[in-house]
């Protein structure tokens, strides 16, 4: 359990939940580690790097943004956040020109966009914070001794105080399972949408476009990004990159399909909103399992789950909502449960 003194932290995934969770804990004075399945940070905040060959033979690069479409604020406090993370450099305002014939927007036409890509968000939060990346975490092992933490079949030699658990529900269920079996069955039916995305780089059209945004109104694309064309991405003269992602409903009829037919159907797609042939160069497509939840399941007012007598804990974007904010906030609500906890431990053993 978490008590009064610096107490040791695993927080098990390092996208914008673990990584907020992470800032506040190590800000109040607990050492954190955190374990990632990943290379880095971000989880969904993602932004991926490809090579290529060109027509004439010339090895290309290119990075494009195929995790959150941006970054939006709703409520005060994560406002106040990110005015704090546009003060520091570490966000950029994006309010896109939209295509003709859109779906409206959902709270305005302002988003935020972390520079130079879209992890660093993450990566800022946990500067200095100790982590091992390429880590999967499959078990949680709890002794007189505190708690160690597993990936295959291997245990990380270190103990922890408490864990916090900042993974999608279908992956935290198995791991919170033998600890508090009430939380794995809830998170175990939350349903979270899935997402396939496309991304590549095309021949720019002639005329070139002159928007950055869609919202197409039908068919199987939700979102189409020109990346190029977002806060500080790299234009290439003579290119266009392209990001779009399909629809819930499409994706979850489609999940199982292999990846370059769900290419093909894809790319017929965006050539059909675009009324024209793209002219790619390369593309690939990504596969989200969990990219959105349906609706957040709260099980309290806090939208996290404690346990401080065991010192275990579990947040992310299906307790707090859908989006970064929602992810964000449920993070906060968790730090806070556990902050306010060690500061109650503080206190008795003062008294």
């Amino acid at each position: 359990m978490l008590t009064g003194k610096s107490q040791s932290v695993a927080v098990v995934g390092a996208g914008i939940a673990g990584a907020a969770c992470a800032r506040a804990l190590t800000v109040a004075g607990h050492s954190v580690h955190m374990f990632d399945k990943s290379r880095g940070p971000g989880g969904r905040l993602a932004t991926r790097r490809f090579e290529w060959v060109d027509r004439q033979g010339q090895a290309c690069t290119a990075r494009l943004d195929h995790g959150a479409v941006g970054i939006t604020a709703r409520s005060e406090a994560f406002q106040s956040f990110v005015d704090q993370a546009l003060r520091a450099g570490w966000l950029a305002d994006w309010s896109p020109v939209q295509a003709p014939g859109n779906l409206p927007l959902e709270g305005g036409n302002r988003f935020y966009v972390p520079l130079p890509d879209m992890p660093a968000l993450c990566r800022h939060l946990v500067d200095g914070v100790t982590a091992t990346c390429s880590f999967a975490v499959d078990g949680l092992h709890k002794s007189r001794l505190g708690w160690q933490v597993q990936a295959v079949g291997e245990r990380h030699p270190a103990t922890f105080d408490a864990v916090v658990l900042a993974l999608p529900p279908a992956q935290a269920a198995p791991l919170l399972s033998p600890h508090r079996s009430d939380w794995a069955r809830h998170a175990s039916v939350a349903p979270m949408q899935p997402c396939w995305t496309l991304m590549g780089v095309a021949d720019a059209p002639d005329p070139a476009l002159d928007w950055g945004l869609a919202r197409p109104a039908h068919g199987p694309l939700a979102w189409v990004l020109r990346n190029d064309a977002r806060p500080g991405r790299t234009r290439v003269p003579g290119q266009v990159h392209w990001v779009a992602h399909a629809r819930a409903g499409w994706s979850r009829q489609q999940l199982e399909q292999p990846a370059a037919w769900v290419q093909q159907q894809l790319q017929a797609a965006l050539a059909e909103f675009l009324g024209r042939p793209v002219d790619w160069q390369h593309c690939m497509v990504q596969r989200w399992r969990y990219a959105l939840p349906q609706a957040p399941l709260r099980s309290s007012a806090d939208a996290c789950w404690w346990d401080a007598g065991q010192g275990l804990g579990a947040c992310g974007d299906f307790l707090g909502g859908a989006g970064v904010e929602g992810a964000w906030s449920s993070a906060q609500s968790l730090s806070a449960a556990m902050l306010r906890h060690a500061d109650g431990a503080s206190r008795r053993l003062a008294a």
